[in-house]
């Protein structure tokens, strides 16, 4: 028990991650079916909740065997952290959905497959609140386990760039399988051979890095896991309300390598607006974190 113990304490986020993909992929891959992972027309809700469910129980499971009560105290008062500068409501709030509709707008003038699928919907009210409500389920839920846990674990040992990319990829990679199983409804014209290396490529270095480390950097800055959350309910709700419905092939490829490329540009210059770096000056790695937060 013991060794198992130091083995927790030793490899707390490898352990996450492991748990969060077993979670998410296996509960996934139950719900509908490892034949038919790649023709899945509509994903039904218990994969859906799965999903979900790997990086809450992820968080939580891990806080509890590496930091005890004391991490669980610190969680909380990490996500009711509230009292932060508007500065920083405005920038998690605004970044996404500002970027996107540039995206979208700018796209839209060279085809209308570009269009926002709020600007294609016909009951717009409908269709805001029930993306809106999916984007709260996604962001509120999932950052209990990637910043409420991973990223302040990360944080000690990397920069914000380090740990944005780190997390980052593995935030894209979580979504790879869900990916694939809508192979067939969004692939278009692009064979199989082309479109998995593509989808795997995007996912890893797409839209999501980018923002991974914005995300990064303004939770190094406010400690908020509130905050943070907002950020992501952001995206979500702006990638599901601005961005073109129905869009699949080579389109759908050129709009998310575009916004990661407009994404960059933004992470760009906030490093150069702080004098390249992301960190708070006069912050280390190993400065980050409370004393709760140590190995009990």
């Amino acid at each position: 028990m013991t060794t198992i113990n130091g083995f927790i304490k030793r490899r707390p986020v490898l352990l996450f991650y492991v748990v969060v993909f077993v979670i998410s992929w296996g509960g996934f891959l139950l719900a509908v079916g490892p034949t038919t992972a790649m023709a899945v027309v509509d994903i039904p809700p218990a994969a859906i909740l799965s999903m979900v469910a790997g990086p809450v129980v992820g968080g939580l499971l891990l806080t509890g065997l590496v930091y005890g009560k004391a991490g669980f105290r610190e969680l909380l008062s990490r996500l009711f952290r509230w009292r932060v500068s508007v500065l920083w409501y405005l920038v998690a709030l605004l970044t996404a959905p500002v970027a996107v509709a540039a995206v979208s707008l700018a796209l839209a003038r060279t085809s209308p497959v570009y269009l926002p699928g709020l600007a294609r919907a016909d009951d717009k009210i409908g269709f805001l609140l029930f993306n809106l409500a999916v984007a709260l389920v996604a962001g509120f839920f999932e950052e209990i386990g990637w910043t409420g846990f991973a990223v302040p674990a990360l944080r000690r040992r990397y920069s914000v760039f380090a740990t944005g990319i780190i997390a980052g990829v593995l935030w894209g990679g979580w979504h790879y399988l869900g990916n694939v199983a809508a192979a067939e409804t969004v692939r278009g014209t692009l064979s199989l051979a082309v479109f998995l290396p593509l989808i795997f490529f995007n996912v890893l270095v797409g839209s999501l890095l980018p923002f991974r480390v914005l995300m990064v950097w303004v939770y190094d800055r406010t400690e908020s896991l509130l905050v943070a959350m907002l950020m992501h309910v952001s995206l979500t709700a702006s990638i599901r309300i601005l961005t073109p419905v129905g869009n699949m092939g080579a389109p759908l490829f050129i709009y998310d390598f575009v916004l990661a490329a407009v994404l960059w540009v933004v992470v760009a210059a906030v490093a150069v607006a702080n004098r390249g770096h992301l960190s708070r000056q006069g912050q280390t790695p190993a400065s980050i974190g409370s004393p709760q937060l140590t190995p009990s």
